[in-house]
Order: structure tokens, then C-alpha cells, then sequence
């Protein structure tokens, strides 16, 4: 797909469009919810380092 449509449907599904591997040939990218994302590795990066 390409990366105007893939731009499209982040927007038509009020997400984000991450790129996951910018080095691909093509670039990987994915459609997520970038806050939601964001607070996942946060929670998970809090319970692997001691406290």
C-alpha cells in the first residue's frame, strides 16, 4: 500500500501512522493509537527497571 493511502486510512480511523522500520525496503509502517502506544511502553519500561 501505498503511503498516501496507508496516511488516509490512519486519518479515516482518527489514529496515527508510525513508521516501525524506516531502514525496510519499503518502510514498515503501522497504524496505531499513538497515546495509547505511548502509555504501554511507558508501563512497560516502569515494571522492568527497579524501583
Amino acid at each position: 500500500m501505498s503511503s498516501r493511502e496507508a496516511y488516509s486510512l490512519a486519518q479515516e480511523q482518527e489514529l496515527d501512522l508510525v513508521e516501525i522500520s524506516p531502514g525496510a525496503n519499503p518502510p514498515v509502517c503501522k497504524i496505531v493509537d499513538w497515546g495509547k502506544f505511548n502509555y504501554q511502553k511507558t508501563k512497560q519500561a516502569q515494571k522492568k527497571s527497579p524501583q
